[in-house]
């Protein structure tokens, strides 16, 4: 677990995209802050900064979370990954990515790399989501551009191709 020291920061580390980190950062540091700002995650986005509009969304041991509401801190010794380690090592895009592109759910694409770690988030937990599942899903994520409909028919073409590939 985490140091604090005199002067107000911590030892943290945790797995970021598959690989180990250890960093020191002030214990009043967001996540969000943190991946964008010293770890150059760019794809974590802030828009609100009040964990409303999804677009700082990453995954926490699996699950999601609003790195923008999210301190530093919670994260030590768990596992976070960002859209920049979604791909595969090969740089094979990951299904949802593959979906999200070949369906064109994203225009400006503030708020894809969110809802991408969403809906793997859901597929991993939901493999066969129906439509209800996925709407109440994404709904946690805010896009002024889409309408949704692209979004959603990404995620189902998403959950169509991990399972062909589990095949």
């Amino acid at each position: 677990m985490s140091a604090r020291s005199d002067d107000g920061t911590l030892a943290l580390s945790f797995t970021l995209n598959g690989e180990a980190r250890t960093l020191d950062t002030a214990t009043t540091r967001t996540l969000a802050d943190l991946l964008r700002d010293d770890m150059d995650m760019k794809g974590t986005r802030v828009a609100c900064g009040r964990t409303v509009c999804g677009a700082c969304t990453v995954l926490v041991d699996g699950t999601p979370r609003a790195a923008c509401s999210t301190f530093a801190f919670q994260v030590d010794g768990r596992e976070v990954r960002t859209i920049e380690g979604l791909e595969g090592a090969d740089g094979t895009l990951d299904p949802v990515q593959a979906a999200f592109a070949a369906k064109s759910a994203f225009q400006c694409g503030f708020c894809t790399s969110g809802m991408i770690l969403t809906a793997r988030a859901l597929l991993d937990e939901h493999p066969d989501p129906d439509r209800e599942t996925i709407v109440d899903w994404i709904s946690s994520g805010i896009c002024r551009c889409t309408g949704y409909a692209l979004i959603i028919e990404a995620v189902e073409d998403a959950a169509r191709r991990m399972k062909e590939a589990a095949r």
